[in-house]
């Protein structure tokens, strides 16, 4: 195990506690958020994709039966006898579906804004903070530029959030390509070693 030693004089501020936690939090609620919405995406297309193979395997079955006029009587009565057994499950089913989706866009949503305020408040935090160790506020350092991107992808995905006619699988796209920026950015920036962040790399010793 290391041994402890003094913090290096960058990290020796008041700054500190509140720029770290600040983004931790950040982060932490817009990876709970991004999941809601990838889980949003999952159930969406799922529905999807089950609904375009039941209707060609009902289009076949259609179609080979057709060939036989002594069976259209009998299709006639199968079908109908089916519609009637199958409407109301159909309708429970699909019901429940999209309360499920609007309550995840819903959660989502609020998590996401949540956790958007935190970084926001630790990205001006740790400007202020810069300006006091480095003396300039923004040096485009890796992690503050992926962190800024990451801001923005969440503030494209808040923006379409207004816009009623955009809202479900646009909004949770964005927010799942926010989810793999948050990754990068918390962790993949780390691998590097570089930059004025490399105090807190994975490679230094």
């Amino acid at each position: 195990m290391p041994q402890s030693a003094i913090l290096v004089p960058a990290l020796q501020s008041q700054w500190l506690m509140m720029h770290v936690s600040m983004m931790i939090l950040g982060y932490g609620a817009l990876l709970c958020g991004s999941l809601l919405s990838i889980a949003l995406l999952v159930i969406t297309f799922r529905k999807v994709g089950s609904t375009f193979w039941k209707n060609n395997m009902k289009k076949k079955m259609l179609l080979n039966e057709l060939f036989s006029f002594d069976v259209l009587y009998y299709i006639n009565e199968r079908n109908s006898i089916l519609l009637q057994q199958n409407i109301n499950f159909s309708f429970s089913r699909n019901y429940y579906r999209y309360q499920l989706i609007e309550q995840l866009d819903y959660w989502s949503f609020r998590i996401i804004s949540l956790g958007f305020i935190f970084l926001t408040v630790g990205i001006l935090s740790g400007a202020v903070w810069a300006n006091e160790t480095w003396g300039s506020y923004w040096n485009w350092d890796p992690k503050e530029t992926w962190a800024f991107i990451t801001w923005t992808i969440f503030a494209i995905y808040l923006h379409i959030k207004t816009n009623r006619n955009a809202r479900g699988i646009n909004s949770a796209i964005v927010a799942s390509l926010g989810f793999l920026l948050i990754w990068i950015c918390y962790f993949g920036v780390n691998l590097l070693g570089i930059g004025l962040h490399s105090y807190g790399s994975f490679t230094s010793n």
